[in-house]
């Protein structure tokens, strides 16, 4: 009872149940974040489908009878099944369409790589694909299940016998977690698939139908934490204009064409125009500015625009009915069980189907042979007939695999007399034969199941596996530092005295053209260096003796500095490299005392080294009151060094006398061939040690040679050069090419008489079909041709010395022809050079390591002298290097040095009487 006494009515109690808010918004919230997972954003594992697009494929089906249907009643059919609007149903058809793989359609399907719309529903059409005929409908092995509103019935998942999920990739978002599963290579999936089945390991790698390039070498399975990297195929047409031909995943070419631009307009590359000229493959035109380096701009438009996008795959699919986050390899080996468990699910039912006929042939040939159906004449009642035919087979039933029903005899008993008339007993047994060897070959399949199934995908690969190659090529990225690619937009200015710099001090002291992504070191005249981004206007410090563009990792450039200790009034001399710091920290170069102070700073890009003439006061009780010293004396140490006692009595000047040279050497150089790419990080082939004055030789497929410097911006594309070495005027260059023109093959010897950099010189024959086949830059090549099988030739192998056949002439020389008609292959033997030094056995020491042994050793011994006839000694204390470097701010590059050009370093020098 309540509080007036009355008895409260159940009914209403049920109604009006009391339930917290919170409890509400939890219960809603789970509920439809489980629908929007489940029922829209995320695929399931069995087919790779997401709903729309499976109840769009089982409209399809229904509705095909082999001809074309407007999309727009694809979309009215699809809408029986599918509770949601006619636009994501059109998006979704429209998306399949695009993947080339499911559908045939016809109209204007809109481009993936322009990014033009397809036409409004009503204007295109569609049908299904024999490819998707074959692999994705089954009637007898689908599951089903009512639509939303109980009127049709749908399938649960369709019984897809192929990894479609992988070969058209996905990508949705959720509430709380989303998928993105990148599209792979409809070959390599059923290669994938063949080897899962014979026991091997596989690997699968995302391919796009927009081409370009990728680097997966973080891929990590297609995990959330893997990643990619996906770039434009860039060509260089000529030095003045770049040809971009495919273009990255995920981009559009006007979405490229815009990021160009805006990184131009941005001053981070230097363009003049870019012209769009794509039709039926892409075509992007980047006209270069003048004087700007196509090498660089290649790098900066994958450093700075859409030319290189990073993608993070996140593998999400529906196991039963829960999300699951795995990788595309289980996602593969899952879809091919399945694709076994289902073609032994159609051998089962074929089987059966199979078994039925021959039991019917049999019972249909009993019936009518032994004239049991004139045994039903006198029977009365429809049960007489079913008890006489039974009876009449009796005698056959155990030859039988399952017992005769009722329903089989019914089956008999409907037969008409003119089949029984015209009975064919020699076809009848003819069509039974055919079954039981039909029976047999299911059989067999069923007991080798694994087998079946790999002739199975060898059968697609064959029939739809034409056309379907690898498009994006796999390739091994290099990284871009977009301080080293940027083009110079901005100019550093500089404001000594009251310690300011940046790119809005028009009037102050210009120093060099910078970009504004650049860093900027600046050294003070009381010890104090630090490194600071580049920005309109920034104090620094006061009396700024050296301010230039912070290369970080640049082991070239050198720093020579004389400084007097605040302290004990001696001054100390040191040599030193700044590769590595952490940005807006101040260090200090002298010993930190006060009233210290630089005397002397001169930067060196090539680690020169002056001779310096040092000036005492006319007060010191030194007896000689100047005396030279040459920086090339000291080792180049760290730049917390304290350096080496220069001298410890007061000096009035200190100035360069002579200029130096380079201490540091020449550059060893690799060049790695996976990437296309010089480097100094011992990666791929040693080339050599690289003065100033020295370029490399280039020798491409096409039959024509290059020289070119050894700046690390440099492409040389891997699949288009055949040769990259030092290049050693003294060496020729071995060559054999096949002549088209001729029809004959030729080998020549040839010096580089050419010395112009960076332009090409043809030199094998330009007609048509003419090739390189082979090239070399070895003192003394020799070759071997491997020969098809002949009755008429006894040798299959012979051996050829290139210095027997032909002697050094000019590039334009055509060589000695061979008699080579048909061989199998053509390669390089073991250079006769070698072989004789091998003989005689001769040690050759590694020069390179013997100079720099000795030049460490010479260093080492040079010790500053005294003066034997000043009292201004020069003792020999120094301080071990500490390793402070910070990596704070680390590897950007050792370029660029040649596009930021200003003042001369060296005319930064700090004089100081």
């Amino acid at each position: 009872m309540d509080e007036n006494g009355a008895t409260p009515n159940v009914e209403d109690s049920e109604l009006h149940s009391q339930l917290p808010v919170s409890g509400l918004y939890e219960s809603w919230f789970l509920d439809y974040a489980s629908y929007v997972i489940l029922e829209r954003a995320v695929p399931a594992i069995e087919d790779g489908l997401k709903p729309v697009q499976r109840r769009i494929l089982h409209a399809l089906n229904e509705m095909d009878d082999g001809r074309f249907n407007k999309v727009a009643n694809v979309i009215g059919s699809t809408m029986q099944y599918h509770p949601h609007g006619d636009a994501s149903i059109n998006d979704a058809i429209v998306n399949l369409g695009q993947k080339e793989l499911l559908f045939d359609t016809q109209g204007n399907w809109g481009d993936l790589r322009t990014g033009d719309r397809a036409a409004a529903a009503r204007y295109i059409e569609v049908r299904l694909s024999r490819f998707s005929k074959e692999i994705v409908f089954n009637s007898d092995t689908t599951e089903w299940q009512l639509s939303y509103d109980g009127r049709k019935r749908e399938p649960v998942t369709l019984p897809v016998k192929f990894p479609l999920l992988l070969s058209l990739g996905v990508e949705g978002i959720a509430v709380g977690l989303s998928t993105k599963i990148l599209p792979h290579n409809f070959c390599e999936l059923i290669e994938a698939s063949v080897d899962i089945l014979q026991g091997k390991e596989v690997i699968i790698y995302p391919d796009f139908l927009t081409g370009g390039h990728i680097d997966v070498s973080n891929y990590g399975d297609g995990h959330r934490s893997g990643k990619v990297r996906v770039r434009a195929k860039i060509e260089e047409e000529d030095k003045k204009m770049l040809v971009i031909r495919d273009i990255p995943f995920g981009t559009t070419t006007s979405s490229l064409i815009d990021s160009i631009i805006k990184a131009n307009d941005g001053g981070k590359i230097k363009i003049k125009k870019v012209v769009d000229n794509t039709a039926a493959d892409v075509e992007i035109q980047v006209h270069l500015a003048p004087g700007v380096s196509p090498d660089i701009t290649i790098d900066a438009l994958y450093a700075f625009t859409e030319c290189e996008v990073s993608i993070s795959p996140n593998a999400c699919v529906i196991i039963e009915n829960k999300p699951h986050f795995v990788g595309v390899t289980d996602i593969l080996r899952y879809n091919t069980q399945q694709t076994v468990h289902l073609l032994k699910r159609e051998l089962e039912i074929r089987r059966l189907a199979l078994l039925e006929k021959i039991l019917y042939g049999s019972l249909e040939k009993i019936f009518i042979e032994n004239r049991i159906y004139r045994d039903i004449e006198e029977c009365e009642t429809f049960e007489d007939v079913i008890r006489t035919i039974d009876k009449g087979l009796e005698p056959f039933k155990p030859q039988f695999y399952r017992e005769i029903t009722d329903e089989d005899i019914v089956e008999l008993t409907e037969i008409r007399i003119k089949r029984i008339s015209k009975y064919d007993g020699y076809k009848a047994d003819e069509l039974m034969r055919k079954w039981q060897d039909e029976l047999a070959e299911t059989e067999d399949n069923l007991a080798n199941i694994t087998r079946f199934a790999i002739d199975y995908f060898k059968d697609l690969l064959k029939k739809y596996g034409k056309g379907r190659e690898r498009r994006t090529e796999i390739r091994a990225f290099n990284q871009i530092s977009a301080n080293v690619v940027a083009a110079n937009n901005q100019k550093l200015y500089v404001n000594r005295i009251e310690g300011f710099i940046g790119y809005g001090l028009k009037k102050d002291e210009y120093v060099m053209d910078c970009s504004d992504i650049d860093d900027v070191i600046i050294f003070r005249s009381d010890g104090k260096c630090l490194v600071t981004k580049v920005q309109d206007k920034v104090f620094v410090g006061k009396d700024i003796i050296y301010c230039a563009v912070f290369l970080k990792n640049d082991e070239r450039k050198v720093y020579n500095v004389t400084y007097l200790d605040g302290k004990t009034g001696v001054s100390y001399i040191k040599r030193f490299q700044v590769t590595a710091v952490t940005r807006d920290r101040e260090y200090d170069l002298t010993q930190g005392t006060p009233k210290s102070k630089i005397t002397y700073f001169t930067s060196n890009e090539n680690g020169e080294a002056e001779i310096i003439t040092v000036s005492l006061t006319a007060q010191s009780k030194a007896k000689v009151k100047q005396f030279d010293f040459n920086f090339a004396d000291l080792l180049i140490k760290n730049r917390s060094a304290m350096g080496n006692i220069l001298t410890k009595y007061p000096v009035r000047k200190i100035v360069m006398k002579q200029a130096g040279r380079s201490t540091l050497g020449g550059v060893d150089m690799w060049f790695d061939p996976i990437i296309g790419r010089l480097n100094r990080d011992e990666r791929g082939e040693y080339l050599g040690n690289f003065g100033s004055t020295d370029s490399i030789l280039v020798i491409y497929k096409e039959g024509s040679y290059e020289l070119t410097n050894f700046d690390l911006t440099n492409h040389y594309v891997s699949n288009e050069v055949l040769l990259v070495k030092k290049f050693d005027p003294k060496l020729p260059v071995t060559a054999l090419y096949y002549d088209g023109g001729q029809k004959h093959y030729f080998i020549k010897r040839f010096t580089i008489e050419t010395s112009s950099l960076d332009k090409k010189f043809l030199f094998i024959s330009d007609a048509k079909n003419s090739k390189l086949i082979l090239a070399s830059a070895d003192k003394r090549p020799r070759f071997e041709v491997v020969h098809a099988k002949n009755e008429k030739r006894d040798q299959l192998h012979e051996e050829f010395v290139v210095e027997d056949l032909v002697d050094v002439r000019g590039w334009k020389a055509m060589g000695y022809k061979l008699a080579i008609d048909k061989y199998k292959e053509i390669r390089w033997l073991e250079s006769l050079a070698v072989l004789v030094e091998d003989e005689l056995v001769i040690d050759i020491p590694d020069l390179h390591h013997e100079t720099e042994k000795g030049d460490s050793e010479t260093t080492e011994n040079n010790e500053i002298q005294e003066s034997e006839s000043s009292e201004s000694e020069i003792n020999q204390e120094e301080t071990e290097p500490e390793n402070t470097k910070d990596e704070d701010v680390q590897d950007d590059s050792k370029q660029k040095k040649e596009s930021k050009k200003g003042t001369d370093p060296k005319s930064q020098l700090g004089l100081f009487e």
